[in-house]
């Protein structure tokens, strides 16, 4: 692990992992562990499992604890491990962070309250109790989904108060980007939807919370280097080719979709809990065949 993934192991590439369930829609540890191993051994910098795309709405509290303890016990020597540590309580959300803690997770990744609309002062203050376990937090700027949206300059009193050290942002608007930069120039960037990674990558990302990389972590990868190093000749064309399969990373069945492409692909994605849907047969067709194109022209 080189030493800027040391000092910071929020960076590089965390895959937010899909949970694979048995057919009974209990979890399947093994699969998991071997999932990571997995992406490990693909070039990924670390994993973020408890996100949304591990469905952790649908856990117990003894499933989702015992998903980062697998995912720490699978990682290899240097690979990060980052759980989501999201909960409707802050109290709840510190119990995460130190279970995390404890696992012996380097980072977190953490939403700002999301059972309401919640004002400015609120998510400070959400954010300042999950501060004080120590372990580094990763904001995640959500506002489609949380209706909260942490603005250029809410991060930057964030990042101020010493209570974020990077954010996952997830609007899609790459303005964003600049903004951030001018509010908080020390805080990290990191690229939170598949769809504008090239975008991100441009306007100084460090890292990418990652969704596709699941099913091609090979290409993923490739694509997420180019775009870090500036070479947009080389980026733009294996960009344009995974397009259409890295936006469904920004729709309602992102879960759905990167688990079909990980069964297409011959990994483990297989269902997923309720009140999740199987998507419909034309959704089913598009990213099965968007997954077969890719994998004809090699990518992995």
């Amino acid at each position: 692990m080189n030493g800027d993934l040391v000092n910071h192991p929020w960076r590089g590439i965390h895959v937010a992992t899909a949970l694979p369930f048995r057919d009974d829609l209990s979890v399947d540890l093994d699969a998991y562990a071997a999932h990571v191993a997995w992406l490990a051994e693909h070039g990924m910098d670390g994993v973020t499992p408890n996100g949304s795309l591990g469905e952790y709405q649908t856990l117990t509290p003894e499933e989702r604890a015992l998903v980062v303890r697998t995912a720490v016990e699978a990682a290899p020597a240097g690979f990060g491990v980052m759980p989501g540590v999201a909960a409707y309580g802050s109290g709840e959300v510190v119990r995460w962070v130190e279970q995390a803690a404890s696992a012996g997770a380097k980072s977190v990744l953490l939403l700002p309250p999301n059972a309401y609309r919640a004002d400015r002062a609120t998510v400070v203050a959400h954010y300042r109790e999950a501060a004080k376990v120590g372990v580094p937090i990763v904001a995640y700027n959500n506002p489609y989904d949380t209706k909260v949206d942490l603005t250029a300059d809410l991060l930057a009193e964030l990042h101020g108060e010493g209570l974020i050290v990077a954010v996952k942002e997830f609007s899609g608007d790459v303005r964003r980007a600049y903004e951030i930069r001018e509010a908080a120039p020390e805080l990290d960037l990191l690229i939170g939807t598949d769809d504008v990674l090239v975008e991100l990558a441009l306007a100084g990302a460090v890292g990418w919370i990652a969704g596709y990389p699941n099913a091609l972590p090979d290409a993923c990868g490739e694509l997420y280097r180019l775009a870090v190093a500036g070479d947009v000749a080389a980026a733009l064309p294996l960009y344009r080719d995974l397009h259409s399969l890295l936006r469904w990373d920004s729709k309602t069945e992102f879960v759905q979709a990167i688990k079909l492409s990980m069964d297409v692909a011959g990994r483990r994605g297989g269902p997923c809990r309720p009140p999740r849907l199987p998507l419909t047969p034309e959704q089913h067709a598009r990213v099965t065949a968007d997954t077969e194109a890719a994998l004809a022209k090699g990518y992995r």
